[in-house]
């Protein structure tokens, strides 16, 4: 039980460190938005579509960066609901067993 507190801990800190960069990524360029938890491919850039690089190299690739970051925050989400589970079931156990 110990265990899984520390681990929910460090996922809870991690999770943190990805949103703030998620939140550093969104000052860099205004087209981003302020969300943390939708990914930014919706956002239109100069030209007709941005699949490629070709009109706005810079932003393009912060996009990637930045909508890989979301992705690893929505790992680490589902990482700390199944670990969250287990704890609320070691807790029950241990009530249960007393």
């Amino acid at each position: 039980m110990f265990l899984g507190f520390v681990t929910l801990f460090i996922i809870y800190l991690l999770h943190k460190y990805i949103t703030a960069w998620i939140k550093y990524f969104n000052k860099t360029d205004e087209r981003f938005g302020d969300s943390v938890w939708r990914w930014s491919y919706d956002y239109q850039v100069k030209g007709v579509r941005d699949i490629s690089d070709l009109d706005d190299k810079e932003f393009v690739r912060k996009r990637r960066i930045r909508n890989r970051t979301v992705s690893f925050m929505y790992w680490n989400f589902f990482i700390g609901f199944t670990v969250s589970m287990y704890l609320i079931s070691d807790v029950l156990m241990f009530i249960l067993n007393n």
